[in-house]
């Protein structure tokens, strides 16, 4: 045994006792060593915790994409259910969606929307969910996260003593009375236990005040775990744009459900 071989068994006692498999091969008669190494326990309990650490750090960053995602699809909805009440406009000379107990705003508008998923908000999650339907339903009877401007102000300035909003169907609202379109909400997000199709704002509900408070949800985007108020929802505007608003600015210094510059003002709400 000379020095060479000495040598050599040392090296595989080292490897052997830091975990290396060592595998002999002889093709044609020569001798050549293959050493793979293998991780120790403790090695890959460390790569373990690495990763866990890495995914933790990583899961609120994918967490807000996906939000962010459904807070854009649910804006681009909106953008499209206000081309949709523009074009109604237009072949309704001037005229927004008749008020109507049956074939409601959505079925009036459906013709220039055509899909049922722009009814929906994509952060509308109901518990529980409705079960999909069987066969597309009627455009009244869809998924819906909006709902309408009443226009409640505007009509009771127009009949006075007439108005009454639970009894005065057939009413359209003219385009041109509206003085500031691009600061007038047409449709918003309502919450997601509302049925109303109409935003009333002299309607009581919920024990509370008008629907702008009560049936409106505010907060649906970008808010806190704990704080509603942080966020906003998303909004169809009387010029046809949509518009992300933040929780209190929808209702505060304007009131931007209101038309008239009376209530406008006076039915503002800071809370």
């Amino acid at each position: 045994m000379n020095d060479d071989d000495d040598m050599e068994r040392t090296v595989d006692t080292m490897r052997a006792r830091r975990g290396c498999a060592c595998a002999l091969n002889e093709p044609g008669g020569a001798t050549r060593k293959f050493c793979s190494a293998a991780f120790t326990l403790i090695e890959l309990l460390v790569v373990i915790a690495i990763i866990a650490i890495l995914a933790g750090l990583l899961s609120p960053a994918i967490s807000r994409a996906k939000e962010k995602g459904k807070a854009i699809k649910c804006l681009s909805n909106a953008r499209q259910l206000g081309l949709a009440a523009v074009m109604y406009v237009d072949d309704y000379k001037g005229l927004f969606p008749v008020r109507a107990d049956n074939n409601r705003w959505p079925t009036q508008l459906y013709p220039y929307y055509r899909s049922l998923e722009v009814l929906r908000c994509p952060d509308d999650i109901r518990k529980p969910m409705p079960r999909p339907p069987l066969k597309t339903p009627p455009p009244d009877e869809a998924f819906r996260s909006y709902i309408i401007n009443g226009w409640n102000d505007y009509f009771r300035e127009a009949l006075g003593g007439r108005y009454d909003v639970n009894s005065t169907p057939n009413q359209a609202m003219p385009q041109l009375a509206i003085r500031q379109p691009v600061d007038t909400v047409v449709l918003g997000e309502k919450k997601g236990d509302s049925d109303h199709f109409y935003m009333d704002l002299f309607e009581p509900s919920r024990g509370g005040r008008g629907n702008d408070v009560t049936e409106i949800e505010r907060g649906r985007h970008s808010s806190g775990p704990n704080n509603l108020k942080s966020g906003g929802s998303n909004y169809t505007m009387a010029d046809g744009s949509g518009r992300f608003i933040k929780y209190r600015g929808l209702l505060y210094p304007l009131n931007l459900w209101a038309v008239t510059d009376y209530y406008r003002t006076n039915y503002a709400f800071s809370n």
